[in-house]
């Protein structure tokens, strides 16, 4: 796999390059600004960006959205320092297919790059354990459908919970009603984000909408 990877920071790149290199990834080039990000996208046509958000030039959420949109095929992996709810929604809306923070460990984060680049994703790598209890109790959801919500935001299809949960496809969509009923969601993939904005789950994935 060909990773570029944009910090403005020497340290860090280095400690990215040496992490990423030990891992078997290849790293195709360097930049330290976002302008020089987005030419050598153009240049080396890398699989994956590994992008830091703070960096001079152009700041990372515009260079994000403009590497997804002239370069469709490049999976952009966000690696920031930031754990912001909101930065982190900010990055999926621009295209981000994985947002990494920084204190994530060496070992997950060569994991979390290779999730990312796996069809399209919501994973977010590195964040600090949320409570999920008093937002499950309040929403009204059951045990199963908790399940369900679960599987759903870590990329499980609809008919592997059924066959998981001994219980038929249609079974699975009709719980699914029920949970964008009381989250008061629209679709798969704002049930997906819902589970990990309320620390259902470490980490999502947001796979086509099923139902």
């Amino acid at each position: 796999m060909r990773i570029l990877i944009a910090d403005d920071h020497p340290l860090m790149l280095a400690a990215v390059r040496s992490t990423l290199e030990a891992g078997g990834f290849e790293v195709v080039a360097e930049a330290r600004s976002g302008t020089e990000v987005l030419a050598q996208v153009g240049r080396t046509q890398p699989d994956v960006v590994l992008l830091d958000l703070s960096m001079p030039g152009m700041d990372g959420l515009s260079c994000l959205e403009q590497i997804t949109r002239e370069h469709s095929a490049v999976r952009v992996v966000v690696l920031s320092a930031s754990n912001s709810p909101e930065q982190i929604e900010s990055a999926f809306r621009r295209g981000a297919s994985g947002f990494v923070v920084k204190t994530i460990d060496t070992h997950d984060l060569l994991a979390a790059i290779r999730q990312s680049i796996h069809g399209t994703a919501y994973h977010a790598s590195g964040l600090p354990a949320l409570d999920a209890d008093s937002a499950t109790k309040e929403a009204g959801l059951t045990q199963q459908e908790l399940r369900i919500l679960g599987a759903v935001a870590t990329g499980v299809s609809n008919k592997a919970i059924a066959d998981d949960l001994r219980v038929s496809e249609q079974a699975i969509k009709f719980h699914l009603t029920n949970v964008y009923r009381k989250l008061h969601l629209a679709n798969r993939t704002e049930a997906a984000r819902w589970a990990f904005q309320h620390g259902l789950v470490p980490s999502k994935d947001n796979p086509d909408d099923q139902s």
